[in-house]
């Protein structure tokens, strides 16, 4: 009887769950322990019963895994070849990607583009849009030009609708957009819900897998920029991809997160405006200013997105203080960085025209410079400003610069330099040992700030700027 007992109240006890992740727990928890969120974890029922599981036939033979046959897993290209850099060829049958981003920058006129490309008499792509209605998704088809026999539109958020369109459409590429707003009726919970997300994923991922479909999922982000509802669905797909961009500036980036299929250091650069979306295979003439003169306060470098080289400018100025404590304003930038180098180059440089007044720093094109590589470029563009003397129009400078003042080497700096080299460059500031110099090219090694400020031509200086003695 006391045994009956003590496995009825195990099996009425109340367990909880995280929402974030889908931890699980016996009692309460004011922090989950796995993904360290507060007050997510809440009651979700009785715990399960401890049940074993027996052995039972198998589906598939085991075979030596030299014999498995790779033909079905060859990758098909989506007809975006930004795209198919990052997923390593294209996609592949069975696979499920999925793509996040905040809200506006351009994910769903991507997603068209790619449905329009990779429909043909062969594969049909089926477009499930739960944000939108049908007749929206086609004017932005029309105005993007989109618009294909092969491609199938539908608006659904009901799960059970969308496995009926799967076996009404038969389709080789699915894309769903997004994968919060797509409920099951079976499954408490409202829309974009762990429970509700983890049976959505979980269906459509078991569909693609059965049909050999490849799936495109579309993720919402929290404010934080991590991808909304339960860390399982990013466990779940097998490729994760992040669209990142600021709104108001042209350049997009999508970047792998996670990928099964191929590597998760490469990314894709895309361009936004008013006629759709396009893939841009050189985008380094986006981050630079076209002019006939030198103008002080700016400087170039090349900076590593993934494995592509990109060529991009710094800009500094530096302006009388109105006020106690000057201003420093960043874009583009790290503030953190820019005062580093504030800092290496009053200390170390003997430049000290910077402390009292308002320094604004920024990158042109709306790149993100967050890589160390260059520092040496904004600790030159801020002694341009402050000296007021501009730095040749043909040079890059490249390294990462230590709070001891030296400049230290970089990874890929062969790569830059042939980037640079590509377009036009032909004067480089680069730390010591560089490796191999394309051709016609001259390089200039610097061990430390030192060695960088002298690169400044000689001229009249607006502001009273130390330079530091030779040696």
């Amino acid at each position: 009887m006391a045994a009956r007992t003590s496995r009825s109240s195990a099996k009425d006890r109340p367990s909880y769950r995280c929402t974030e992740c889908g931890y699980a727990t016996a009692k309460w928890l004011g922090r989950c322990p796995e993904c360290q969120a507060w007050g997510t974890v809440e009651e979700i029922g009785g715990a399960p019963a401890v049940r074993t599981t027996a052995a039972g036939r198998v589906t598939t033979a085991a075979v030596p895994i030299g014999q498995v046959d790779v033909r079905s897993a060859t990758a098909r290209s989506t007809g975006v070849d930004e795209l198919d850099r990052v997923l390593g060829g294209g996609l592949i049958p069975g696979a499920v990607v999925l793509l996040a981003g905040e809200p506006g920058v351009g994910k769903s006129t991507l997603l068209l583009d790619v449905a329009a490309k990779a429909a043909s008499d062969e594969h049909r792509t089926l477009y499930i849009t739960g944000e939108e209605s049908a007749s929206q998704v086609r004017l932005r088809a029309e105005r993007i030009k989109a618009l294909s026999d092969h491609l199938y539109l539908a608006a659904e958020t009901d799960l059970s609708a969308v496995l009926g369109h799967l076996d009404a459409v038969k389709p080789s590429l699915l894309i769903v957009d997004s994968v919060q707003t797509v409920a099951s009726p079976e499954i408490d919970g409202a829309p974009g819900g762990m429970a509700q997300v983890r049976e959505v994923a979980g269906a459509l991922i078991r569909a693609s897998k059965e049909r050999g479909m490849a799936t495109l999922l579309v993720g919402h982000v929290t404010k934080d920029g991590a991808i909304a509802g339960p860390r399982l669905l990013e466990h779940l797909v097998d490729v994760v991809l992040s669209f990142e961009g600021d709104r108001h500036a042209r350049l997009r980036l999508v970047r792998g997160v996670k990928n099964r299929y191929g590597a998760t250091d490469e990314v894709g650069c895309f361009e936004l405006h008013d006629e759709g979306i396009t893939g841009l295979a050189d985008p380094s003439g986006l981050f630079l200013t076209r002019r006939t003169e030198a103008v002080p306060g700016t400087c170039l470098t090349v900076t590593l997105e993934g494995k592509r080289p990109l060529v991009a400018e710094v800009q500094a100025l530096t302006v009388d203080s109105q006020i106690p404590s000057p201003r420093r304003t960043t874009s583009g930038l790290e503030t953190s960085r820019v005062s580093m180098m504030l800092a290496v180059l009053e200390q170390r440089g003997r430049i000290t025209a910077l402390g009292k007044r308002d320094i604004y720093t920024a990158t042109v094109g709306g790149v993100k410079l967050t890589e160390p590589a260059a520092d040496l470029a904004i600790a030159l563009a801020l002694a341009s400003a402050a000296s007021d003397v501009p730095l040749p129009k043909n040079l890059v400078a490249i390294g990462e610069v230590g709070l001891a003042g030296e400049v230290r080497r970089v990874t890929g700096v062969q790569r830059r330099l042939a980037e640079a080299h590509r377009l036009g460059f032909t004067h480089a500031l680069v730390p010591v040992d560089p490796g191999k110099v394309p051709p016609g090219m001259k390089v200039t090694e610097v061990a430390d700030m030192g060695d960088a400020l002298r690169a400044l031509p000689r001229g009249r200086s607006r502001t009273p700027a130390k330079a530091p003695e030779a040696g």
